[in-house]
Formats: C-alpha cells, structure tokens, sequence
C-alpha cells in the first residue's frame, strides 16, 4: 500500500503558479471545445494534510460508488469496497458470461493476486495513476478523478426519465476507459460519468474525494483484528488444527460448508468479519490464503491451517452471508461432532470424483450431526444458495418460484434419509455434476447423473411406501419445529429475477409451492450451488449445474406434496408444469409411484394444500413467525396489535396493495421500497417493501421467455422491513398524501398509469433527492439488522 506523509511529499516544491500556468487540457466531450481536464479551483485548496481514507473517503465510497461497484457484476469489474479493490483498477472482461467454451482465470479479489503487480498481468488497468508529488500528475493520470471531473461538467438531467443513451442493462456492453482512451470514451458519452445514472455527488464529496486523489489517494494503515476478536480467533484456530484425524475431517466439514462465511465473532463489532480460510502457514503468522476454485480442491500442500482473515472491504448486502461463532457455538461443535464415539481410519482424498461427494467423504460423521449442524443456521445454508458465490445468479434462480416456503424433516423424528445404512448403500447415486469439472460433453454427462437421480428417488419412494397412513396432526409431526426455539425452522424465499432473498418465518399468502427437505437433498443443495459451483466455469458447468437443480427442486416439492391426499397430489403437480410434462415425461420424469401412497388421512377441506400449510404452521407454532396481518389475514380484526394508531392505518392501506392480482401487476417493479414520512416526527416514519411475484406455467425452461409467464397469477407480498437487496424503485410518500398513494397504486391498469404514480410519488434517478433517500434506506437496513444489513446495490434501480 501506499503511504503519504504530511507536507512535501504531497506539493514537494510543486506552486500553485505552476498549477494555474501548466497546460493541462484535454478535447472536452462532444462539443469539440477544449476545456480543463483538472479542476484548477479545487488544486488552489488541495490540503496539505493527507485525507483519512477510513473516515473521509470510504464513506463517500460506499454510499455513492459501492452501490454499483460491489460485487462480480461491478462494472469492468471495478470494485470499490476496499483500498485493494481501487489499487486493482478495473478489467473490460465479464466474469458473467454464461455461453463461454472455456473456463476464465478466476480474479477474486484478495484470493487469487496479491498486489497491483499480479492484478496488471491478469489484465487489470490502474484506475488510480502512480502517486507523485504532483497533484496535477496524480488527477490527470487518474481515471477515477476523470469520472468524477466528466460528471461535473456533463450533469445528468435533474427531472423526468434519464434519455435513451443510458444503458441500463445489466448485461450492457463494457466501457472501461484507461487514461490513454478516456477522451476519446468522453467524446462518444460526455453523460456517462460517476455516479453513472444517478445524480451527482454533493460539492463537498465531490471536493472530498478531488483532494485525495491530488494527494496520491493516500492509503489507509492495515486493518488488524481487535483484542475482542484475536482472543477468540486463538481459541479458534487451536480448536480447528488440533491434530487427531478426527478433528481434521471434523475441520474440513467445517470449512467447506463455511468458507463464504462472514464470520461475526461474539462481542465484537457488528462491521467486523472473519472469513476461515486455508493457508499455508500457522496461527502468529501472517494469512497465505491457498487459492482453490472450490473449498473441496486440493490444497496442493501436505500441511496447511485452517486461519480466520479478517474481512477489510466494506459489507456489500449482496454477497453478505452471516454466521456467528462463540464460547456456545464451540460447545456446540464438540456436541455434534467430537463428543460422537466415532472413529475416522484415514483421511479422505482430495482427489475430485471422491472430494466432490460429501457423503461420501464424510462418512464417519453420522448423519444427524450433519444435518443438525445445518438446521442450526438453516437460513446462512439456504441463503447460500440464493446469494452464494455469485451475487447475482440467473443460471441457478430460474430455477425456483417467485415464492415459495422451506420446512425441514425433523431429525429426531424417523427418518430413512437419515439411516446411515440407507445413505450407504445410495452413494453412488448421490454424485453431483461438479465431479466432472468444466466439460463441454454436456447431454451424456447429464444422461448418467440422471439416471442415478431416478435410481436414488427409486429407492427413496420404495420406502415411502411402506409408511402406514396416518392423520394429517400425526404426519406433520415429520416437520421439525426448530425445537420450539429455532426460528430456522421457518423460512421464506423470494426471487426477483436474477437475486433473491430469504427471510424467516412464513411470509405472504400460501404460496403456490413448498419445499420439504431432508439431509441428502441440504446438503447436494450446498454442494451444487455453493461450495460446487464456478462463477468462472464454462457453458457446460452451469448448464449441468442449473439442470441437476431442477430435479433438487422437485424432490423438495415432491416431499411436500407426500404430505397430501394421494388422489391430489398428481393434479397439483401438473399445475406447477403446465405444458412441459407431456414433453419430458418420457425421458427425464422422476419415478411416480409414490403418487398412489396414502400417507395421510383426515383431510376436511376442499382445498387440501392450504389445509396442510396451516397444519404446519400450527406444529411450528412461534416458529412460524408472527401472523402475517398484511398478506394472510383470515379472520379478523386483520390489525398488528404492535402497531400505533397512526400506523395501523397505513397497514389498512397497504392490505389493499397486497391484495392485487393478475396482468396489470406486469408493470410494477420487482422490489419496490415504501417510505412514509411524518415530516414533524421522522422517528415515527414507517417503511414497507412492496415485492412483485410473477407466476409461471412452468420453470423448467433454462431460459424463461414470455410464453412460460402466468399474469393472470402474478400476486404481490407486502412486508413492514426492507427485505431484497436489489431495490428497483422508492417511494417517498408524506403521510398527508397517503390515501392518494394507496388507493393509485391499487388502481394501476397499464404502463401509462404506473408512469403517471411513479412521477407523482417516485424518487427516480433524476431526483434531486434521490441520494438523501437512498441514504435514509441504507441507514434503516443498519437499524433492522445490525449484523445482517449491508450495502444495497442500486444496479437494477428502475429508470421509469
């Protein structure tokens, strides 16, 4: 890193004479006129003392930067999070590219290059110029200052719609300036600069973040554990390399279902995070971290340690997973995994085909430790997979309703997924697709992985039927209740195109479909998608990875359904695969016997779907979560006893939204943020999500086009919290104007009328608010969840 003392180093003998006399143009965009490339008024006030990057520029950074630049699909891959990320610079080549024949070199900051160096020689170009005693030299040579400067001079418009040279596509065509092109990049779009499509910063950030760049971008002193954290992180590295084979496969299990971890040490700060790593040197050294594409890799060193390195870059919400270790969490390891009299002969390989099958290199491990460990934090799992390596995740989320719930078998309860013996003899039809790597021989290797998914589901439903039928009071007693004091018991998942998010507790109206998962369907989930998957792997990797998911998920839906009258549980099915079945039945339909097993009696109702999800919620009991007096409300009074006077009747409104179906949702936007104000009291302004979710005739297709969307289906869930990370709009309503905003969002018929509502009660883009706004959000997400909340990403914000 770069350092900067004080004084001379920084203007060196460097006058301001020669600032205001040194010809420093540049062609102007557009206009053919030459104007300055250097703002010459704010290097008359460069300070002599170096800017503090912890508390002056990282904050500007990540309230107006890191808001697109935080993550895989940052823009040139720029990432802003981190005074590494900036020191990288930027790179033209997209790490999402789903069609690629080859696999891409892997460039994950931190992990795969270690300096500026080694990041140039994978095809990174500086961003920040070399640091000189010339503020002149040190904002010339910069391609960020040049955004900044480009943004000044060619302000976006500050009402109404951006115009059509901004492309706002997610996938849109990379422009990644360097110094040597920046003026011709300004010439073709003097409107692109930073914040891209968003108002421009404030004098003062702007001011802020010119003096730190004139001053070379002085770094930040490395960050270091706090004395909270290193005495806990001692403890922990001793307990992860004591020495006994079975503390090593105990570690290994660990790490590999860990390793994307934030870790939150108990007692320490809520914005300090660990990850666990392996690294080629011992605790009271410095962290080598091994870089391996998948935690199951050969580590490629005889010797290595299992190390806790702190996380440095800011908490981008996208990509945040948390997990919490302490004095009760290492108690509850040695519970599960040590205290088990159970012996491990020899190490398992990391040879792939062997590493790549948890249960096969696990096996010592009995089951229900596994599964209990992964019940334990069942939410950090599944929401692994939503999240998981990739931030945004279209190959895997295509996969999966808009909607849905997730129960768990109770592990205390018989279960032949959890008889060792029964996994034994199924193992080697438990294999995923990542054994074979990145392959281009994609539709043979999927025949095999298939056809042992078949043989698997065989020998699962040949012991379904012999369950005797029980009443559906009984039966639900197979659910686990998260103990009566696990809220993971519970969880709730909403997709919104390429992100989604999980929430605990059962959220929205009854959903179209349910998940009941096992311990062999958790835990292939988190090896396919998570510790398997390669966000840098070829066409065929993902194209497998996505196609073994849809069966992972219909053996999560078929669990479920077990639980209903035989003689429904076909007409149901086939209403979640409206025009497929026919087509793939033959080849590709999973055994169907179980169809015809009775498994439950007692059904009163004419809709035995709803009847069983309110039997479940009646075992989980509090684990369910709180009534949901928004979205299902059966029986009145439909008010949260919680809520004020002044607040129940914003609720009141917003059960109307929530109470919208069909086409004319089509126009509203995926994840759309309520805030509404009551200008005299801002500790009493109340906030809502109001979450689009679009229905589909099937989700079978890796491509979902128009001809698979339902419209006449699409619903809408209304939650009183900020839930997804990926806002598509805000709304900022005062209370005075509240009937007007609740009873024109329920009256929204077309495109003109939802673009009348936004224009009227939406921030855009343009809004001169737009960035207050943002803020206010970003500030609330912190006061929800302290340790969960991170960064939003304002990639997706709608531009009408």
């Amino acid at each position: 890193m770069v350092r900067h003392s004080a004084g001379g180093r920084i203007l060196g003998s460097f006058t301001l004479v020669a600032v205001l006399l040194g010809g420093c143009a540049g062609q102007n965009a557009g206009d053919g006129v030459d104007q300055p490339v250097v703002d010459f008024d704010l290097l008359l006030t460069v300070p002599r003392q170096p800017i503090d990057y912890d508390t002056a520029v990282r904050p500007i950074l990540d309230n107006r930067c890191v808001v697109c630049h935080g993550c895989y699909d940052a823009p040139c891959q720029l990432k802003l999070s981190s005074m590494e990320g900036l020191q990288r610079g930027a790179n033209p080549t997209m790490v999402y590219d789903g069609s690629r024949i080859f696999a891409a070199e892997p460039t994950r900051l931190f992990v795969d290059a270690d300096s500026p160096e080694e990041w140039r020689k994978k095809g990174f170009h500086p961003v920040l110029g070399a640091p000189t005693n010339s503020p002149q030299d040190n904002l010339e040579n910069s391609v960020l200052y040049r955004m900044l400067r480009l943004k000044q001079m060619y302000p976006q418009p500050r009402v109404g719609l951006l115009p059509a040279s901004f492309d706002l596509d997610l996938d849109r065509k990379q422009a990644c300036p360097t110094t040597a092109t920046f003026d011709d990049f300004a010439r073709k779009h003097p409107q692109w600069g930073m914040p891209y499509a968003m108002p421009n910063l404030s004098d003062q950030d702007y001011r802020t973040l010119v003096h730190w760049i004139a001053q070379g971008s002085p770094a930040p002193a490395t960050a270091k554990p706090s004395a909270k954290a290193q005495t806990q992180i001692d403890r922990w590295e001793r307990f992860l390399n004591e020495g006994s084979a079975k503390q090593k496969l105990v570690s290994r299990y660990l790490y590999e279902h860990l390793f994307l971890a934030h870790i939150h040490l108990e007692g320490t700060s809520d914005r300090e995070f660990y990850r666990l790593v392996r690294s080629r040197t011992p605790s009271g050294q410095a962290v080598r971290e091994i870089a391996t594409i998948r935690p199951y890799d050969d580590p490629g060193f005889e010797r290595f340690y299992y190390r806790l390195r702190l996380y440095t870059p800011s908490i981008v919400a996208k990509d945040h997973l948390v997990y919490q270790w302490s004095d009760q969490r290492m108690a509850r390891y040695r519970e599960l995994f040590l205290e088990p009299d159970f012996q491990v002969q020899t190490l398992p390989s990391y040879e792939l085909a062997t590493a790549s099958n948890p249960f096969k290199v696990f096996e010592p491990i009995p089951p229900r430790s596994r599964y209990r460990f992964m019940l334990d934090d069942a939410r950090f799992f599944i929401d692994g997979f939503m999240k998981g390596p990739v931030c945004r995740g279209q190959v895997a989320l295509n996969v999966i309703e808009d909607h849905f719930w997730v129960f768990f078998f109770d592990p205390d309860n018989s279960q032949s997924t959890l008889d060792p013996a029964f996994i034994d003899q199924n193992l080697d039809y438990l294999v995923l697709p990542a054994n074979r790597g990145n392959t281009l021989n994609i539709f043979s290797i999927w025949n095999d992985y298939w056809k042992r998914q078949k043989r698997y589901l065989a020998a699962k439903h040949k012991k379904f039927s012999q369950v005797q039928a029980q009443d559906l009071e009984t039966m639900v007693r197979l659910v686990w209740d998260g103990d009566g004091q696990n809220p993971n018991a519970s969880l709730t998942a909403f997709r919104h195109f390429d992100s989604a998010s999980v929430t605990e507790g059962l959220v929205g109206d009854y959903p179209e479909t349910a998940w009941l998962i096992d311990y062999p369907l958790f835990e292939r989930i988190h090896y396919l998608l998570v510790a398997g998957f390669d966000v840098y792997g070829n066409v065929g990797h993902q194209l497998n990875t996505r196609l073994f998911m849809e069966f992972l998920r219909m053996e999560g839906e078929d669990n479920f359904l077990a639980l209903l009258p035989a003689d429904r549980r076909k007409a149901i099915r086939d209403s979640w695969y409206v025009g497929v079945r026919s087509n793939v039945r033959d080849e590709f339909e999973a055994p169907m016997d179980w169809l015809a097993v009775e498994a439950v009696v007692g059904y009163e109702s004419d809709d035995p779907q709803r009847e069983l999800y309110q039997a479940m919620a009646r075992r989980l009991g509090s684990m369910a979560g709180p009534p949901d007096y928004l979205n299902r409300c059966e029986v009145g009074p439909c008010t949260d006893p919680t809520a004020d006077p002044i607040e129940a009747v914003f609720d009141d409104e917003m059960r109307k939204i929530a109470k919208l179906r069909g086409e004319a949702l089509d126009v509203f936007p995926d994840v759309a943020y309520v805030r509404v104000r009551a200008e005299q009291e801002p500790e009493r302004h109340v906030h809502y999500t109001v979450i689009l979710n679009k229905a589909y005739k099937n989700i079978t297709s890796i491509f979902q086009n128009e001809d698979q969307r339902d419209r006449t289906s699409d619903t809408v869930t209304v939650v009183k919290s900020l839930e997804g990370v990926y806002p598509n709009l805000f709304f900022d309503v005062q209370a005075v104007d509240w009937d007007q905003f609740a009873s024109s969002y329920a009256e929204i018929r077309s495109v003109d009328d939802y673009e009348r509502f936004a224009e009227v009660h939406g921030v855009r883009r343009t809004n001169p608010k737009f960035w207050p706004v943002a803020d206010w959000y970003q500030a609330q997400a912190l006061r929800e969840e302290p340790l969960r909340a991170g960064i939003l990403d304002l990639n997706r914000y709608r531009n009408r």
